[in-house]
C-alpha cells in the first residue's frame, strides 16, 4: 500500500534537488512521518558511520559512527532529514557524551518513541576512544523496563579496540 500525498505532508527534504547542508547544529531540520504500523513493536536502526562535530576547548574534529535504533509510535524520522540533521554538528563544539545525549533528546522530543538508544562509537584521539551509550523508554510502558535492563546490561562484554576500521 503506497503512501498518499496527505501522508508525505511536510516532508521537504527528500527527493529535493537542491539540499543545503547547513553546518550549525539545527534540530529543525528533522522532519517526521506517519507510521502505518503503530500496533506493532519493531526496531528500526540507522547507523551513521561519518559523524563530526568538535571538541568544545580544541576546536577539533571529532568523528564517529552514530547507532541510533528506536521502537516508533506514531511518528517516524525521516531519513535525509536526519542525515542533515546530523551533519549539522559539524561545527558544534560539545563533548562526545552531550552529542549523544542532545541527539536523543531531540529525536524523542520530535517522535515521541515507545523506546530509543543512542551510541556514539568515536574514533580515538590523544590515545583514547569514547563511546557513550544514553537510551529511554517511555515511561508507564514495559518499554521504560527495558530501557533500564538495556542500560544496566549495556557493554557487558566490551569489544575489542583492533576491530574498528
Amino acid at each position: 500500500m503506497s503512501r498518499t500525498k496527505e501522508e508525505l505532508h511536510g516532508i521537504t527534504e527528500l527527493g529535493s534537488q537542491h539540499t543545503v547542508y547547513g553546518q550549525d547544529y539545527d534540530p529543525g531540520l528533522l522532519e517526521t512521518f506517519v507510521n502505518k504500523h503503530p500496533d506493532r513493536d519493531y526496531f528500526v536502526k540507522f547507523n551513521c558511520p561519518e559523524f563530526t562535530s568538535l571538541c568544545p576547548m580544541t576546536g577539533q574534529p571529532d568523528y564517529a559512527t552514530i547507532y541510533i535504533s528506536y521502537v516508533p509510535g506514531e511518528r517516524m524520522v525521516e531519513s535525509k532529514s536526519l542525515k542533515l540533521y546530523l551533519f549539522s554538528f559539524r561545527n558544534h563544539g560539545d563533548f562526545h557524551e552531550d552529542c549523544v545525549n542532545v541527539i536523543m533528546d531531540d529525536l524523542v522530543k520530535l517522535m515521541e518513541p515507545k523506546y530509543i538508544e543512542v551510541w556514539g562509537k568515536f574514533l580515538p584521539r590523544g590515545g583514547i576512544s569514547i563511546d557513550p551509550y544514553c537510551n529511554y523508554g517511555k515511561p508507564g510502558t514495559p518499554w521504560q523496563e527495558v530501557a533500564w535492563q538495556r542500560l544496566s546490561q549495556h557493554d557487558l562484554y566490551p569489544e575489542k579496540i583492533n576491530n574498528r576500521g
